[in-house]
């Protein structure tokens, strides 16, 4: 098991943007730019965009 790993354990199947963004050590408005560009894994629920966290750490990896 790596440190990646132990990270992604504690979180939820679905992130929100801003947090995902945190995660990542980028700003807020690069991660909507990277899902309007299709490279964060996104699922659209009620009007709000979610980062898939399985995918995050597909992205990360």
């Amino acid at each position: 098991m790596t440190l990646e790993d132990n990270v992604f354990n504690d979180l939820p199947l679905l992130l929100a943007v801003p947090h995902a963004a945190k995660l990542l050590g980028i700003s807020r408005a690069a991660a909507y730019r990277l899902v309007a560009s299709g490279e964060l894994p996104v699922r659209r629920l009620g009007g709000r965009i979610y980062v898939v966290t399985a995918g995050l750490r597909d992205v990360v990896a």
